[in-house]
Order: structure tokens, then sequence, then C-alpha cells
């Protein structure tokens, strides 16, 4: 058996929702196959893969490392075992990204939801990294929560950081990622105040000190004037302005950053950052970086919360044959055992286990 301290070296932020531990979130085909081989007592350990159909940036190992410690953690070290590349690693079409080894029936019913996680997680990192690489080390803050459904924002916010973003916008996701939440002000709390500067300084009372004062300048009027405007009224305690100008406007671009930049430096207030949001993408970021607009950072929705899913395939590649028999065995570790495993596949793809030198053994 596995000691608990090696149980305690892994720490994670996620947790093993009640249901997918009930099976209320996978395909119920495997909730009747699940039913029928216990009725029929076939429980034989199995080595699994998991294989991607796309590149992309890889994301869900913790959270899918999470549940597979719950089901298969206790179970004896040489009758179970977790593989897989690395978070946020580049993967290839057809690379074997994860490998789980353990009795079929302890996480078969949960192939659905580990599918999902890597999916979707990997779809939403991968977008992440478009955009960060697009803005060649200008960071880049993902604000797609208001594009998702709110019960997996945190899942989101986290994948976003692991594809490169420097920051996101709700506390859900950095309690999973461990940063600290990063927001301006909106469009709401200044049409409220009815005007830009009478919001900027309510912020500016109530806010602490530890918390930057950054304006969004394109409410009420011409960018380039209430940005001069909020920068005279507060003077060296405004951080930046944020521009969000609309696509009915125009949007931002980078010819509004150069004049805002202008008039704020014939003002003498060369220390404003000038921040960018707004139906960014990595065409549009790529526009701002080419044309050394002086853009400090770039805020990034819809493309990341939108990104589609990676597709991943779940197979099993390998049966526990007659020739190994666990309970009379004195091997301590599955990885020694494996290879006298049953080569097996459905067709159209190759039996036997795939080697890849990326995969770490995670437990």
């Amino acid at each position: 058996m596995t000691s608990l301290n090696e149980q305690d070296k892994f720490q994670s932020p996620f947790v093993t929702y009640n249901s997918v531990v009930t099976g209320a979130t996978a395909d119920n085909e495997l909730s009747r196959s699940m039913t029928i081989l216990r009725n029929e007592g076939i429980n034989p350990i199995v080595v699994m893969e998991i294989t991607s159909e796309s590149t992309g940036v890889l994301c869900g190992v913790t959270e899918i490392q999470t549940w597979l410690r719950d089901w298969l953690f206790s179970l004896p070290k040489n009758s179970r075992g977790l593989w897989s590349v690395q978070e946020g690693s580049n993967i290839n079409k057809g690379e074997v990204v994860a490998r789980i080894v353990g009795p079929y029936a302890s996480f078969g019913l949960y192939e659905t939801a580990i599918l999902g996680s890597l999916s979707s997680s990997s779809g939403w990192a991968t977008a992440a990294k478009e955009c960060v690489k697009a803005a060649n080390d200008i960071p880049i803050v993902c604000m797609g929560a208001r594009n998702i459904h709110p019960q997996v924002v945190g899942v989101m916010d986290y994948s976003a950081r692991i594809g490169g973003c420097a920051a996101t916008s709700t506390a859900v996701g950095s309690d999973l990622h461990g940063g600290t939440p990063s927001g301006t002000m909106p469009h709401s709390m200044i049409l409220l105040f009815g005007d830009t500067l009478r919001a900027v300084l309510a912020f500016d009372k109530h806010m602490a000190a530890d918390v930057p004062r950054v304006a969004l300048v394109d409410t009420f009027r011409d960018e380039a004037q209430e940005s001069v405007e909020i920068a005279r009224s507060l003077k060296r305690k405004l951080r930046g302005i944020r521009l969000d100008t609309p696509k009915e406007r125009g949007g931002v671009t980078p010819s509004m950053v150069f004049e805002i930049q202008s008039r704020l430096r014939n003002e003498g207030f060369d220390n404003v950052d000038i921040y960018v949001s707004g139906g960014l993408n990595p065409e549009r970021i790529k526009e701002f970086v080419d044309s050394q607009a002086p853009v400090i950072g770039f805020g990034v929705g819809n493309y990341i919360s939108s990104a589609s899913p990676l597709s991943f395939t779940a197979d099993i590649k390998a049966i526990q044959s007659d020739k190994v028999k666990f309970d009379n065995s004195n091997i301590d570790d599955v990885d020694q055992i494996i290879e006298n495993f049953q080569p097996i596949s459905k067709r159209g793809r190759l039996p036997g286990i795939t080697e890849n030198n990326k995969l770490v053994r995670l437990f």
C-alpha cells in the first residue's frame, strides 16, 4: 500500500464533483456497461490511453489527477497508476497525453468527465497561448467570464493562466490558479455616476491603496479628452487608462493609442499606462504589436472563452492477462508488470502501450 505521506505530497485546488462520482455526467452507455460488467463479475486491470486528435496546449491534467487519486489511490501500487504529459505542454495530433492503469470498474464510468475536462481546458489554454504569442511579451488578462456558464468560469480562468495569461478577472479563477483577480471598472458604474471623472474619483475614494487606479475612458466623451481630464485630477495616482471602444465606433486602434499617449505626454503625464480591450483576438493584437503602439496590456474575453475544445480519445490498449495474478504477486509496482498485459484495441487503433517519453508518472 502507498503511504499517507505519498498522498500528502499532491496538493490540488480542484475538487471531485458529486455529479461526476455518481455518474450523472457520464454518457449513459458507460453507466449501462458498468452495471453489466459488475453483474458478470468482469473487472480486469486495464491500460487506457488518452490521445490528442489535434495540436495545442494540454490542460486539465491537475483536475483529472485529483479525480483519479480519489478513485484509484487507495488501491495497491501494483494495480494502479497515472502517467501524463505535463500541464501546459504543447501537444501534437496523435500524441498519447495520458495513460491510466487500474481496475476498469474503478474509473471506467468517468471516461466522459476525464475527456471533457481535458478537451475544454486544453481548448481554452490553446486560445490563450495564441493570444500570448501574438502579444510578444505584453501581458494578457483573460476577461472571458461573461461569455460562458458561471459553473465553468473558474476552470476557464485556470486554463487561461496555464496558456500564459498574466491574470484573470474572477475570484473563483484566482482561487484555482493562485493569482489575484484583475479588473478596472465597468461601463455600468460610470453610467450610473453620469460622469467618468466622478466615477474614477469614487473608485479612488473607496478602493484600497494597493488597487491600481486604471480608468475606463470611452463611455461618454472622446477617449483622449477623458484621459487627460482624469490624469489632471488624479495626477501620479493614476496608474493607467483602459480603452474599450465598441466596434460600433470603430473599436480601439493603434492610431488612437498613439494619440492618447501623445496628449498625455504633452500634459506631463508620461507615467500613465495604456491598456486595450474589446473584441481582441491574435490578429488584432498583432496589429498593435506590429505598429509598436504603446500598449502595456491587453484584455481578451470571447476569443478565449469561446474557443473550440480540443478533441481527445480514450482507448483500452492492454488488459490484465491470466499470467498476471496480483493477489499472489510480490511485485511492488504496476509499471513492472503491465508489459505482460494482453495488447488489445478496437479496429483502426494499434493495440498495446504507446511509448511517449514526455509521459511522467503522477502516482
